[in-house]
């Protein structure tokens, strides 16, 4: 038996449950889960944006230690310390071919099929987002798996399975940011506060936060930013008045609403880049005249889990906290049980907090 958070249904509250997990079969792990981010994508997938068979076990940003695995696993022992990928690439698919792990066809596959069962009255679960992290323990395929490399804390080390390799990759892939290169970055969530980190570790140099909430100014200032803004409908105009009066050079938004979008490509200079990295609903639609596309000769572009490959990039992240460039431990702004998740969706919904880490 495994104590778990279970969606039954979109739109319905989480209710605490003892679930029965299987031993791993073939190609598969078992996990038993050290911590696990609650991300804004949990929210989505609990109340419909994104897409995800019901009843459910959320939680995508875990790490853990193997406790078991099954016939055929080599990669990683019983014993290892890892970190949960929730977009594992299956290596075949034309997006795999062309280098682009993160826009991999087969990627969600493992959340459409049931893996345990409610103990008291055995209704099959789905695993949210294939990784399933809001247990004790979960059974996730071997290749959704990374290896934690030496000193990383365990528990903080769930960060790094979302929030900061999307945050991370968003500035070193996606924007690609430059030394001396001013950023904006819009929502100072857990994306948001990797996004300030990994602006100050590529040197970036004026950062500007933009937050509904005032008390995000300090979390802001502590990751990275050199200024912060409460957003309002003169939030581009201040950002270009920060910028030498030309706009940022790369704009973030962190945050997934239509007039967040177009309020940072406004913010963006001339010949800027304004990347995408929050998850907005299908309603959400941003306008844009065919006439300032040409004259401003912006790049818009989206931005999947960072543009990132786990397996390439987690080796690096953990070299930045060893030495003291990203610290994981700034952007957890609460520690709670499985309990304390629809508190955590709560302050989401209300523009409160970084990250909450559900700690084992």
């Amino acid at each position: 038996m495994t104590r778990a958070a279970v969606l039954p249904a979109v739109g319905a509250p989480l209710r605490l449950a003892e679930i029965d997990l299987p031993d791993p079969g073939p190609g598969q792990v078992r996990v038993r889960l050290a911590a696990a981010g609650v991300c804004h994508s949990d929210l989505s997938l609990s109340n419909g944006t994104l897409r995800q068979p019901v009843p459910a076990v959320l939680g995508h940003e875990g790490s853990g230690t193997v406790s078991a695995v099954g016939e055929g696993v080599t990669a990683v022992a019983p014993g290892d310390r890892v970190v949960l990928n929730w977009a594992p690439s299956c290596g075949e698919c034309h997006h795999c071919g062309l280098g682009e792990p993160w826009l991999c066809a087969g990627a969600g596959a493992a959340a459409t099929v049931p893996y345990a069962k409610l103990a008291d009255g055995g209704d099959e679960l789905y695993p949210g987002l294939g990784t399933a992290a809001f247990a004790e323990e979960t059974v996730v395929p071997a290749h959704a798996v990374l290896p934690l490399p030496d000193g990383v804390p365990l528990a903080d080390a769930a960060l790094l399975g979302c929030a900061v390799l999307t945050g991370y990759g968003a500035v070193h892939h996606s924007a690609a940011v430059r030394p001396g290169e001013s950023v904006a970055v819009f929502g100072v969530g857990g994306v948001g506060l990797a996004v300030l980190q990994a602006a100050r570790i590529a040197g970036a140099g004026t950062v500007v936060a933009v937050d509904v909430s005032p008390e995000k100014e300090e979390l802001a200032r502590a990751s990275g930013a050199t200024e912060f803004l409460l957003s309002g409908e003169d939030t581009a105009k201040r950002i270009r008045s920060l910028t030498g009066g030309h706009g940022a050079d790369v704009a973030i938004e962190c945050v997934g609403r239509a007039e967040t979008i177009r309020t940072a490509w406004s913010a963006t200079r001339r010949g800027g880049r304004t990347t995408v990295v929050g998850i907005g609903g299908k309603d959400q639609q941003v306008t844009f005249s065919a006439l300032e596309l040409f004259y401003f000769g912006r790049t818009l572009s989206g931005c999947v889990y960072g543009n990132s490959d786990p397996a390439r990039d987690l080796p690096v992240l953990a070299e930045h906290v060893r030495e003291g460039r990203l610290d994981l431990s700034a952007m957890v702004t609460g520690r709670i049980d499985l309990d304390g998740i629809p508190a955590a969706f709560d302050a989401m919904l209300g523009g409160r907090g970084g990250r909450a880490l559900v700690v084992f």
